[in-house]
């Protein structure tokens, strides 16, 4: 019976996916520590260099079997030997009969299970991979869409200056598009796997050693370290840290935007979504929400992975252990947001007449910048500025509009005439380059060779 949330029948697809489940499901992490250990291909190098004679090595490699592995003895015998591979290495040997000797040939358990768990993560980075480039082809989309569509920006929680919806996705295409740099630029060093003995040294294989290590690191696809790395943990630090950026903000962005106050986006509603038991009136942002409150555990996990890297000497089973709670994790829900946030993109709704409507929510003052500029090109910025706050503030706590405010200033007035204000307080001629970097963005994505053509 599942005792975590990930695997929770009910729920389990709000915080991950089963694709991914599947990749860190404990049948994945068994394979493949049998595939590493012996079909693939340890022994089949070490039977090539002759480290073990090679019939051993081709019945090994053909009858060592995973799936036929009875899990529920293996796991008794792991109580039993308090180890967590040995019981493994033993039902293999007796699937192998007399070649099964030479299973598990001059590695330690450490080599088996970190290599196995990159290619697990070999898996799940694909799926990364793939969903992050999916994000950035519809930011594209998106932020082309809504290039020149109007809303209020805000600083710290208030409303600031006029800018575009596409703008703000184009923001996030950027920072997306630097995530497939980063996952390009990590791969090689992630995706390194580790069989070199004991303590790294190569001393079970002597001189042939670092040919072994290749030649399986070869055959299973993965990079050749230049040292032992069982006692340097950044690899999968350097992962998770990405996964963190992946994860982001854009859920608690679009959160705040749904407010009943804002209204400016819905995320993709369907007939018989429930908002709520009691208020039947209520369309939560369900989605918005589950995209945002997997940021947290995401960044709590990689921290524990961070602490995975203070390791005892060449080796120990404490900061390792950490590793194998927190990579899956990390990876899991990730993996729901951007499932989750594809869907959003996919079929949020827009509300282009409420972004309308708040960029005049302040009755003007939106555009008290401009007004003050303009006016400082005649008067000096600094004298500007200060009549225009005293307007601004003024207009602001008698709430009227800020036009008739400027106007009733002797001074202002003076310089500035009604069909001027009109132009100055219009906001589509305050985006100052908004439209043109939404351009930009997106022919750096196009040039970028990380989205498809």
């Amino acid at each position: 019976m599942a005792s975590h949330i990930i695997d929770f029948l009910l729920i389990e697809n709000n915080f991950g996916t089963p694709e991914m489940r599947a990749v860190w499901s404990e049948h994945n992490r068994l394979t493949k520590q049998v595939d590493v250990e012996v079909e693939v291909e340890l022994a089949l190098a070490e039977g090539e260099l002759g480290v073990i004679p090679a019939d051993a090595a081709q019945t090994i490699a053909a009858k060592a079997d995973a799936s036929a592995l009875n899990v529920e003895k293996i796991a008794q015998d792991a109580v039993r030997m308090k180890h967590s591979l040995m019981p493994t290495i033993t039902a293999i040997q007796k699937q192998c009969g007399d070649a099964g000797e030479y299973i598990h040939y001059g590695v330690t358990t450490q080599d088996i299970v970190d290599t196995a768990t990159v290619l697990q993560l070999q898996q799940a980075f694909a799926i990364v991979e793939r969903d992050t480039q999916l994000m950035a082809v519809e930011l594209k989309r998106l932020a082309k869409k809504y290039q020149h569509r109007p809303m209020t920006g805000c600083t710290r929680g208030m409303q600031a200056l006029p800018t575009t919806f596409g703008f703000k996705l184009a923001v996030w295409l950027d920072e997306f598009v630097r995530h497939l740099e980063r996952l390009k630029e990590i791969k090689a060093r992630v995706l390194v796997g580790n069989v070199n003995g004991a303590i790294g040294t190569y001393a079970s294989f002597g001189e042939l050693g670092p040919q072994i290590e290749r030649l399986t690191l070869d055959k299973l696809g993965l990079a050749t370290p230049n040292i032992v790395w069982q006692s340097a943990r950044d690899r999968f630090s350097e992962y998770a840290s990405v996964v963190v950026l992946i994860s982001g903000k854009i859920g608690n962005e679009l959160y705040n935007l749904m407010r009943t106050e804002i209204n400016e986006v819905e995320e993709p509603f369907s007939a018989g979504k429930i908002g709520s038991t009691t208020m039947p009136h209520k369309r939560n942002p369900a989605a918005f929400e589950g995209l945002a409150s997997l940021t947290a555990p995401i960044f709590k996990s990689a921290s524990l992975i961070h602490e995975s890297m203070k390791v005892e000497y060449e080796r120990d089973a404490m900061s390792w252990r950490a590793e194998w709670i927190a990579l899956p994790e990390v990876n899991i829900y990730l993996s729901a947001q951007l499932q989750n946030a594809l869907g959003i993109l996919r079929g949020m709704s827009v509300n282009e007449k409420q972004m309308l409507a708040n960029l005049e929510l302040q009755n003007g003052l939106l555009l008290s910048e401009k007004v003050m500029f303009e006016i400082g090109k005649r008067m000096g910025k600094q004298t500007a500025h200060h009549l225009v706050y005293e307007c601004s503030m003024k207009a602001f706590e008698q709430s009227r509009h800020f036009k008739e405010v400027l106007l009733e200033d002797p001074v202002l007035s003076a310089q500035v005439t009604a069909q001027e204000l009109d132009a100055w307080l219009n906001p589509v001629n305050y985006l100052g380059c908004a439209p043109q970097k939404v351009d930009e963005v997106i022919r750096y994505a196009d040039n970028s060779g990380l989205l498809p053509a």
